[in-house]
């Protein structure tokens, strides 16, 4: 504030260079926030394009849906939300798609390439890729029988990617104790109710062997009988890229059957399992398990706070033309 011995005209310059300051913040501020009608005006068919392409592609395989939701979780929890996990390797950086818990794990590139393709002939420039990956997660989920939420949009796609982060164990490994995913979560932003609730996607999708042998062979904490059932595709010495479902009983179908089978020691990696193991989070799988309501709510939720990672927005970061290079 001006002091009272300033004279009128510093006071005005003060008061104006004040206002114009706080509309400056406050322009900065709305640029920076997310919103679930960023694109009303600018794309307004955004939404039904990205669903259209998810609803072909998961009809043509249900595991897609699973690889699509994956998808936004690894972009996010690597430097934020920011569609740097698509990018490809270039002279001036390496991208994540190699990184372990990448490489020969994470799908779906080529179905965003195909909505990033459609959405371009909309409204060239407009929509970014982070934000088509958010939506098409949640179509995904959708699609397969599970919540819907609105997804907050105006994320700005990185322009690097980086090689070194995603390897960092920023990404909890399928061999995580609960301890590390919780502050694996935390460290996000995520609590230990929301890292639950999402360990819940993996009531869709499928893993590899090498993923899960150790489990099925070593680990006491399983059922016997669903041991050896995931034996007999899972040698211990072969078969490293088999298939098993992570939910066995409704493998392409989004419910609350996950926490059903923790319960029941059939968890088929050690981070499910961990879930549902004489700890803190037991009482969060038992209510999960009886009540699908509060499931679905609690991992929309969580769905949105996710994608609220660290986004690019305002004049950072830029929208590409190519989700798998910068512009």
């Amino acid at each position: 504030m001006a002091s009272s011995s300033s004279s009128r005209s510093s006071l005005g310059i003060s008061v104006n260079v004040g206002l114009v300051f706080i509309l400056v913040l406050l322009t900065g501020s709305c640029a920076a926030q997310l919103s679930t009608n960023f694109y009303t005006k600018s794309c307004p068919k955004v939404l039904s394009t990205v669903k259209s392409v998810v609803k072909t592609e998961v009809s043509k395989e249900r595991r897609m849906g699973a690889s699509l939701l994956r998808l936004h979780f690894h972009d996010c929890f690597v430097n934020g939300c920011d569609g740097s996990i698509l990018l490809d390797d270039r002279t001036s950086f390496r991208g994540e798609k190699t990184a372990g818990p990448n490489n020969n794990s994470v799908r779906g590139y080529e179905v965003i390439d195909k909505i990033k393709s459609k959405v371009e002939q909309l409204c060239p420039g407009v929509v970014s890729c982070a934000d088509i990956v958010a939506i098409a997660a949640r179509d995904s989920t959708v699609i397969l029988g599970g919540p819907n939420w609105d997804v907050k949009l105006g994320r700005r796609d990185s322009k690097t990617a980086s090689l070194s982060a995603a390897n960092s164990g920023i990404i909890p490994p399928p061999t995580s104790t609960l301890n590390n995913l919780i502050n694996r979560f935390k460290a996000k932003g995520l609590s230990a109710k929301d890292m639950v609730a999402l360990s819940g996607s993996h009531t869709i999708g499928q893993a590899r062997c090498t993923i899960f042998r150790n489990r099925i062979y070593k680990e006491n904490n399983i059922d016997g009988s669903f041991a050896k059932t995931r034996q007999a595709n899972c040698p211990r010495n072969s078969g490293d890229d088999n298939l098993a479902p992570l939910d066995f009983k409704t493998p392409t179908a989004f419910d609350n059957n996950y926490y059903k089978n923790l319960l029941n020691q059939k968890g088929l990696l050690h981070s499910d399992q961990v879930l549902f193991n004489g700890d803190s989070t037991d009482s969060l799988v038992r209510s999960y398990s009886i009540n699908s309501k509060t499931f679905n709510s609690d991992f929309a939720s969580a769905m949105i706070k996710m994608g609220d990672i660290s986004p690019l927005t305002g004049s950072s970061g830029e929208i590409r033309k190519n989700c798998r290079k910068p512009n």
